[in-house]
């Protein structure tokens, strides 16, 4: 019983996007901090804390149009297993839990930044894919949020240029990331009323479109030494490295030979943020 109800905790958490999210908190605040210790706790498990309610509060504002998607369709609510009512409790106890954490591991600037990714993924983005394909665009904003975050607890400036180039990074690879989920699960989107590019795009256009899109992401990748967020000589070849074998692969997309496999990409940008994120993490301690 006991195990069926945190399996249900955890999916509503989307944990595996929460735990990626508390990830960059940890890169923000290694970076700012330059060492490991005992004030990064607070801050990212708030942050974790607090994406996991908004992740609940997500669950009961889609669950109606999570009934008419197969991928959604057994999720906590459209199946039955807790009602919406119990989600948004969740929610609510989730994202206060969170809040507070965060206000206690960083100070009230980390708390504002964290009712702002709470606002702008619920209360803006959320709405708005339902009206626009290009929701994601602005709804990218989220990712770019907890890194500053961490930022912030571990004693960066808000206001510099290196906390926007951190951010712009973050925010950036999300739209590519988004659009090639939504590329792959396109035709079930339409169907349950959700506009997708699918509608405006032919296949080659949103081949070239993506690709634009990747490489900004290797642009922004590339600033992020350029100014001054990492200085470790070693992490900043592996950056170069990176972002050359990003490229290279979305490449390919541009063939018209090829078949065009969202899901293959999408997989791709994961794997080239992960290495992002630990290059990061560890560029303090690598001389």
């Amino acid at each position: 019983m006991i195990k069926e109800k945190l399996l249900l905790l955890a999916e509503l958490s989307k944990i595996k996007i929460t735990f990626a999210v508390a990830l960059t908190t940890i890169a923000g605040y290694l970076l700012a901090k330059g060492s490991f210790d005992t004030g990064l706790i607070l801050p990212t498990v708030g942050i974790f804390i607090l994406a996991c309610g908004s992740s609940a509060l997500n669950h009961v504002q889609d669950s109606d149009r999570d009934r008419l998607m197969k991928r959604t369709s057994d999720r906590p609510i459209p199946s039955g297993r807790i009602s919406r009512s119990g989600a948004l409790i969740v929610a609510i106890i989730l994202s206060v839990i969170g809040s507070s954490l965060i206000y206690l591991g960083s100070d009230f600037v980390g708390f504002q930044l964290g009712l702002l990714a709470l606002i702008w993924y619920n209360g803006i983005y959320t709405p708005m894919k339902r009206k626009t394909a290009f929701a994601v665009i602005p709804g990218s904003v989220i990712g770019a949020i907890p890194p500053i975050v961490g930022w912030v607890a571990g004693g960066g400036e808000l206001f510099s240029s290196q906390t926007l180039i951190l951010a712009f990074f973050f925010f950036i690879w999300q739209v590519p990331h988004f659009w090639l989920l939504m590329l792959k699960y396109g035709d079930e989107y339409v169907k349950a009323g959700y506009p997708s590019i699918t509608q405006l795009y032919d296949e080659k256009q949103i081949r070239y479109i993506t690709f634009i899109w990747i490489f900004a992401t290797a642009v922004s990748a590339l600033m992020i030494p350029f100014f001054g967020v990492i200085h470790s000589s070693v992490i900043t070849l592996l950056v170069l490295v990176a972002v050359f074998w990003l490229v290279l692969v979305f490449s390919g997309i541009l063939s018209s030979k090829k078949i065009f496999n969202p899901f293959f990409y999408f997989m791709r940008i994961n794997y080239f943020v992960l290495v992002m994120i630990i290059a990061l993490s560890v560029d303090s301690f690598i001389k």
